[in-house]
């Protein structure tokens, strides 16, 4: 028997016989040519072929799962159209006289080369893959390699090095019992997409990929992260077990919906989603999630060159408020910093946790500011909509912030663009905020606790170090106290409050939540059910 860890992508066991993926290598040497205009006609050709291919596949995928994830192909089509990447190919081949192949490599690896580069970013670190990927496309396409993945009837798990975003959209789920990987990350598009289309999938296995296993019992354990070939009797005996155990229990949550999230003797709360995306949205729909409690507007500006226009991010916000209306849908604004670090704005900082991040960045740039609250504003006109404000520390950024809003819907007024007027929040994420939460809760309509954050300021723990959490108490009574002060203070000036951090669905404290008068729970899609079932078993 063969045992590989992984990184679960979509929660489900998966048995069956394994198929080995290999995706067809083109050949890539630098070889000198003379005939340039042969070279860079294969090139232009190619090229071409791979942006028909692209439109293809983002037609293929708004059918099949959404206009969002659609929108991965569409970008890759952009990378292809990008000047500064066709005149990098040309000089290859004008200048250097390399062959087409050779060129499309160069130019590609040194545009990825530079976003592989950046630190402590996993999500600019995944574009690095974006431009390897419409690099090898066009490279196939000018060397005529047929890269289709054909399954057999049967369905299979699929073993691979690595799954593009193209493969798995081309996929019939049907016929794909799981996805394995030995490379790969979570949040890479192929990922993205696997989730979509809820294929089970593990990647970063590391197992060695070979010819060898094709047709071999495999089991993909994508709830404790493992993936097993040729299991011991009795091992697959439990895993077909643990199988039937977490299909049952799926279709036990699943009558959950439509059911009131409350205790046995009435006490009620609020269960909201925490999503970043239109996807999501949809999903916390299907799951019965009571609205939107944390839409991370920040993923609409990540990874790109330039910031979302007002359009672009009217048109999502507006799809997120459609999809939920009639329930709420709470956005909030920039939030990048810390985990999400944006260094063409900040530069790079030595402790991005306690820098430019949330609401600081968004002051410091009113422009890109005012662009998001026009965009919000204007999709208000189609649902119920908040807005909440991150990182605050004091009621003179609330008084900013309100001068800001009273502009943008003033202008709106003069174009005589219909908005409503949505309710206006902060998020309660340092023990500064918490501690004036007093007087915060007489400027606002709502609070959000943000417990990630609360947690590493409260305890001087970064998060993002690796050998910290270990010594983090989340449970600590600093934190709870602050918690508590916070919903007190709500309370007094007749405001809700809501939980939105990894503690909202921490069934160890819902008890205490409850008691001390949260009104609402904002957690993960995947946690709403199994929270509402462990809510209604409760006294």
């Amino acid at each position: 028997m063969i045992t590989a860890k992984g990184q679960c992508v979509q929660k489900g066991i998966a048995i069956g016989k394994i198929l080995i993926y290999r995706k067809p290598k083109p050949r890539i040497l630098s070889e000198k040519i003379t005939d340039t205009e042969e070279q860079l006609r294969a090139y232009r050709d190619a090229k071409e072929e791979a942006i028909r291919e692209l439109s293809y596949m983002s037609e293929m995928t708004e059918d099949k799962i959404s206009k969002e994830q659609a929108m991965i192909f569409s970008a890759h089509m952009m990378l292809l159209q990008e000047p500064d990447f066709d005149h990098a190919v040309t000089e290859e081949i004008v200048q250097r006289h390399h062959n087409a192949s050779y060129a499309v490599y160069r130019a590609g690896e040194d545009l990825a080369s530079f976003f592989a580069t950046v630190k402590d970013n996993p999500y600019i670190n995944e574009r690095a893959a974006d431009f390897r990927d419409v690099t090898d496309r066009v490279i196939r396409k000018i060397q005529h390699i047929d890269d289709e993945i054909r399954l057999p009837s049967d369905p299979v798990i699929l073993l691979s090095d690595d799954f593009s975003a193209q493969e798995v959209a081309g996929l019939n789920p049907s016929q794909v019992l799981a996805l394995v990987s030995a490379k790969g990350s979570v949040n890479s598009h192929a990922s993205i997409l696997a989730r979509s289309l809820g294929i089970t999938a593990l990647v970063d296995t590391g197992i060695a990929v070979s010819e060898k296993y094709n047709d071999r019992t495999g089991v993909a354990d994508a709830i404790d992260g493992r993936f097993l070939i040729d299991p011991e009797e009795e091992l697959l005996q439990e895993m077909h077990e643990k199988q039937k155990i977490f299909l049952d229990s799926r279709k036990e949550l699943e009558q959950l919906i439509g059911t009131k999230t409350e205790t046995k003797s009435g006490k009620r709360v609020s269960l909201f989603a925490n999503i970043s995306s239109v996807l999501e949205a949809k999903m916390a729909q299907r799951s019965d999630a009571e609205g939107i409690g944390l839409f991370r507007s920040e993923y609409l500006f990540l990874n790109r060159q330039s910031d979302p226009s007002e359009e672009e991010q009217f048109r999502i916000y507006k799809a997120v408020v459609e999809t939920m209306n009639p329930k709420p849908v709470v956005i909030r604004t920039l939030d990048l910093g810390a985990d999400k670090q944006d260094q063409s704005r900040t530069g790079k900082e030595e402790n991005p946790a306690l820098g430019v991040r949330g609401i600081r960045l968004s002051l410091d740039h009113p422009g890109m500011f005012q662009t998001q609250l026009r965009a919000i504003f204007r999709a208000s006109a189609f649902g119920n909509v908040g807005i909440m404000f991150p990182m605050i520390v004091s009621k003179e950024e609330v008084e900013t912030i309100r001068t800001m809003i009273d502009d943008v819907k003033e202008e709106l007024v003069k174009e005589q663009i219909p908005f409503t007027d949505p309710k206006i929040g902060v998020m309660i994420e340092t023990p500064a905020a918490a501690l004036i939460s007093d007087e915060l809760a007489g400027l606002v309509d709502f609070f959000s606790i943000g417990t990630n954050d609360l947690t590493q300021y409260t305890l001087a723990m970064d998060r993002q170090n690796a050998a910290l959490p270990v010594r983090q108490n989340v449970h600590h009574e600093a934190i709870l106290r602050l918690i508590e002060l916070t919903v007190q203070n709500a309370h007094k000036n007749k405001i809700p409050v809501a939980i939105c951090g990894e503690l909202a669905a921490d069934s160890a404290l819902t008890s205490y939540f409850l008691k001390i008068g949260v009104d609402e729970l904002s957690v993960p899609v995947s946690a709403i059910l199994s929270l509402r079932k462990w809510i209604r078993s409760q006294d």
